[in-house]
């Protein structure tokens, strides 16, 4: 099994050790008899850094765990010159291991303020690059739980309250009033004492005052299918956040020439008018279509007891054709509408009167596999599109000689 130096001292950031195995499969790796890199566990990724041997010197692309107990340290470029035996350095990622402290640690102290306050239980820890999050076992959360919670947590870190690893007995554990036990056999159980606030077992990476986690900022909370989900961010990682949501929100208030706090006032009254808009949008394209298809009945000839329009729109969209082709099947009983827009690409409307004889949706789908497209409907109406702008004609020519 390998050392871990980080189970007694999580500010460890360089360390020596010796090479006892060298692996080369998925990828180069190598395991060492003492190390202070954590592996991803229990919700926490990994450390970053270096190991050199000489003046050979190799990143760290990946830390895990192996299922004999060792650690295997994941290189960016296979080892030239280290065997079994040599004495290497190892130099942690000092920045990455303090944000991983701070994101850890404050996700115990937010886990213990939900059971104190709502007695609801984290089932689940997830660390992310910009963001952690914990899975609350419970069926509801409000708002107002969620800032108490915040609150409560804030409150301890600015207690700077002692946090202590201790080792005990899974039989002494279990006697101690842990907020959670790992169901895992083991023989002894590292605590993070968290002093007369949060008692627990893990393996992570720890501060060793609350104080050192600077602050805790919860972001999001959603419900997810064992509970619910609440995102946060502590220290470092809480000021960058911070910063960039009020810069993202300065912005978007100059594009109003508003305050930041009338933001959701201003956004609600431009989506009030751009709906009002669409609807009015949406009724002059009605009245437009109505009059237009007006317009082609009144100019098209009957032939052989059917009005047959066959007509190209390059300034109108999908939406306005099929719009105008069902104007002209309700205003007539006996039209064949073959219609096109190329706005913003090219696309085909069949449409025709209830009662007509023929089939839209075959008439399409024949056209579309000459000419190339996609598409289909029914027997009264269908539409699609085509590859190729430059077939529009083509395809309403074929449409129509079919439908003669």
């Amino acid at each position: 099994m390998t050392d871990r130096l980080y189970y007694h001292d999580s500010f460890v950031y360089q360390f020596d050790a010796e090479v006892r195995e060298i692996v080369d499969h998925p990828r180069p790796g190598l395991i060492l008899d003492r190390t202070a890199f954590y592996p991803t566990s229990g919700g926490q990724v990994f450390d970053t850094g270096v190991i050199s041997a000489g003046n050979e010197e190799f990143k760290i692309a990946e830390v895990a765990d192996t299922e004999d107990g060792k650690v295997i340290h994941y290189l960016e470029a296979p080892p030239k010159y280290i065997q079994p035996g040599t004495r290497v350095h190892g130099q942690i990622d000092p920045g990455r291991r303090r944000d991983h402290m701070q994101q850890h640690s404050s996700q115990h102290v937010l886990s213990a303020a939900f059971v104190r306050l709502f007695n609801m239980p984290t089932l689940s820890f997830h660390m992310g690059d910009d963001y952690c999050s914990i899975d609350l076992d419970t069926p509801a959360l409000t708002r107002q739980q969620v800032v108490a919670a915040e609150r409560l947590a804030n409150e301890i870190i600015l207690e700077n309250r002692a946090v202590d690893i201790r080792f005990v007995t899974r039989d002494a554990a279990e006697k101690l009033g842990l907020r959670k036990i790992p169901p895992a056999e083991r023989d002894q159980l590292r605590l993070i004492d968290i002093r007369d606030f949060d008692l627990c077992a893990c393996g992570g990476t720890h501060v060793g005052q609350t104080g050192q986690i600077g602050c805790l900022l919860l972001r999001k909370f959603e419900k997810v299918r064992q509970g619910w989900r609440v995102e946060f961010v502590a220290g470092q990682r809480a000021v960058s956040t911070a910063r960039r949501d009020f810069a993202t929100l300065t912005e978007a208030a100059a594009l109003f020439s508003a305050h930041i706090y009338d933001l959701p006032n201003q956004a609600q009254k431009s989506l009030d008018e751009i709906k009002s808009l669409r609807k009015q949008r949406e009724q002059v394209l009605d009245e437009l279509a109505a009059a237009q298809a007006s317009v082609l009945l009144s100019e098209t000839a009957e032939d052989r007891g059917a009005k047959l329009i066959a007509r190209s729109f390059p300034d109108r969209d999908i939406t306005y054709v099929k719009l105008l082709a069902q104007k002209l099947t309700r205003q007539s009983p006996n039209v064949i509408a073959l219609l096109a827009a190329t706005v913003p690409q090219a696309s085909l409307v069949f449409a025709q009167s209830q009662g007509m004889p023929h089939n839209m949706g075959a008439l399409l789908k024949s056209t579309l596999e000459k000419l190339g497209g996609r598409g289909g409907g029914s027997k009264d109406m269908a539409q699609g599109g085509l590859a190729n702008a430059d077939a529009v004609q083509t395809a309403l020519q074929h449409a129509a000689g079919s439908v003669r």
